[in-house]
C-alpha cells in the first residue's frame, strides 16, 4: 500500500528524505525499573509530500494521541504570554461574551485563562481524568475527539475556537479541522498553533523529530492545510522565541449561487417574451459557444429555433448538443432567411451585430444576450 500526504492525499515519495534509527518509541510512557528490559528505540522515517511540501511520519500514531499533555502549563512565563495573547484575540475579534472551544484542551490549562478574557469558554477532551479534573474546577469540558464522521459538540455552533501545539498530533488533520468548521457558526474564528518547522529547519534540530509529532508545518504547509479545511487564513506569524506558528483562521463562507436560478429564470421569460413576436420557425441563433449550448438548453429552445449560425466551419453540419438544432453557415441566411436572430456570441457579439446589419440591413431583427438579460438591436 502507497503512503499517502495526511493533508492532500498526494502520494508520497517511495522513499523517505530523512531515516533515524533508535529513536524513541514516544515522548511519554517512560518505563520503569520493571519495563526498562523490554524498551527499544524505534526507525523514524520524515517523508515530504511532493504536491504540498508537508513533512511528515507514516507511522501509526502513538496511543494517547488524542489526549493532551502540555508540561508547559507549569510554565509562568508561558501562562503570562498566553494571559496576553488570549486577551488580545478576545479583544480583536469581539468574542466577549461568545461560545470559544479548545480543542484538545488537556487539563484546562489554557481553557481557565481563557475563560477568564470574558468569554463563554468550552473544551473538548478524550482524557477521562482530565476531563474530570477540569470539571472539578468548573470547566466546561466534554469528553471527545474530532476525526472523519464526527457529530456535533455539545454547546455547538461555536463563535470562535483554539488548537495549541495540538494539531501536529493529528493523523488525518484535514478531516478533523473540517469537523471543527462544521461546529462553527458563518465566519467563525479559529487560533492555531503548531512547531514551527522553518526553524527546525535553520536550526537543524535533528532531536525535535519523535513518534508524537506525525506532522512538520512550516508557515507555508499549514497555510495549505488550513485552506483545504474550508478556512481563511487571516494572521500568520512566527512566536515564542520562534518555536511556534500562530495562525488565525475564519470559516469559509460559501458563495450565494442560488441566485444563478434567478438570472435563468429571468431569461427564460425574456427570451420566451421575445420569441413570442416571431413566426415558429423564423428565428434563429447566431453563436455555438458552450455558453450558446447551455442557454438554449436550459432555456427549452428545441423546436423554437429553426438553425443556429457559426462561422466555424468545423461546427457546421453538426446540431447543438441537448437541443439538436442543426448548426449552419452564415451563408445559409442568404439563402434561408429568417425574421429574427438572437445573438449568443459573448465578447464577439457586437461585431456579429454589425455583421449582420451591414448584410441585412433591417430585413433582420436582432437581438443580444448579454449577462444582464436581452438587449433588443434598433
Amino acid at each position: 500500500m502507497k503512503n499517502i500526504c495526511r493533508v492532500c492525499g498526494h502520494i508520497l515519495g517511495a522513499k523517505a528524505m530523512l531515516s533515524f534509527k533508535n529513536m524513541p518509541k514516544s515522548a511519554q510512557n517512560f518505563p520503569d525499573a520493571g519495563s526498562i528490559s523490554k524498551d527499544r528505540g524505534e526507525r523514524l522515517d520524515v517523508f515530504v509530500c511532493p504536491g504540498c511540501g508537508l513533512a511528515q511520519l507514516t507511522v501509526l500514531p502513538v496511543p494517547y494521541y488524542r489526549e493532551v499533555i502540555r508540561a508547559a502549563a507549569f510554565s509562568e512565563e508561558m501562562r503570562a504570554f498566553r494571559e496576553k495573547q488570549f486577551g488580545s484575540f478576545v479583544k480583536k475579534y469581539r468574542l466577549k461574551g461568545k461560545k470559544v472551544l479548545e480543542l484538545g484542551c488537556g487539563r484546562g490549562e489554557y481553557l481557565s485563562i481563557m475563560k477568564r478574557q470574558g468569554v463563554k469558554a468550552f473544551g473538548l477532551e478524550y482524557s477521562r481524568p482530565a476531563v474530570e479534573y477540569c470539571r472539578s474546577f468548573g470547566l466546561r469540558v466534554e469528553r471527545g475527539y474530532l476525526s472523519t464522521g464526527s457529530k456535533s459538540i455539545k454547546h455547538s455552533p461555536f463563535d470562535a475556537f483554539y488548537i495549541m501545539n495540538f494539531l501536529e498530533h493529528f493523523p488525518d488533520p484535514k478531516s478533523s479541522l473540517e469537523s471543527m468548521r462544521d461546529n462553527l457558526r458563518d465566519g467563525g474564528i479559529g487560533l492555531i498553533e503548531v512547531p514551527n518547522f522553518d526553524m527546525i529547519v535553520k536550526k537543524q534540530l535533528f532531536s525535535e523529530f519523535i513518534k508524537d509529532h506525525l506532522l512538520y508545518f512550516t508557515k507555508d504547509t499549514l497555510d495549505i492545510a488550513l485552506k483545504l479545511s474550508g478556512f481563511e487564513v487571516l494572521e500568520s506569524k512566527v512566536i515564542w522565541h520562534d518555536y511556534i506558528i500562530s495562525a488565525v483562521v475564519r470559516k469559509r463562507e460559501q458563495p450565494a449561487l442560488e441566485s444563478f436560478y434567478g438570472s435563468l429564470q429571468n431569461i427564460r421569460k425574456e427570451l420566451s417574451a421575445f420569441l413570442g413576436k416571431y413566426k415558429k420557425g423564423t428565428i434563429a441563433v447566431w453563436g455555438a459557444s458552450h455558453q450558446a449550448l447551455a442557454v438554449m438548453a436550459l432555456a427549452e429552445l428545441k423546436g423554437k429555433i429553426c438553425y443556429v449560425v457559426d462561422s466555424a466551419p468545423f461546427k457546421q453540419g453538426k446540431y447543438t448538443t441537448a437541443t439538436h438544432i442543426p448548426i449552419v453557415s452564415p451563408d445559409l441566411l442568404d439563402l434561408r432567411p429568417v425574421n429574427a436572430i438572437i445573438i449568443m456570441a459573448a465578447s464577439y457579439s457586437d461585431e456579429v451585430a454589425r455583421i449582420i446589419k451591414k448584410k441585412h440591413g433591417k430585413n433582420i431583427k436582432t437581438a443580444i444576450l448579454r449577462d444582464y438579460g436581452l438587449e433588443i438591436i434598433d
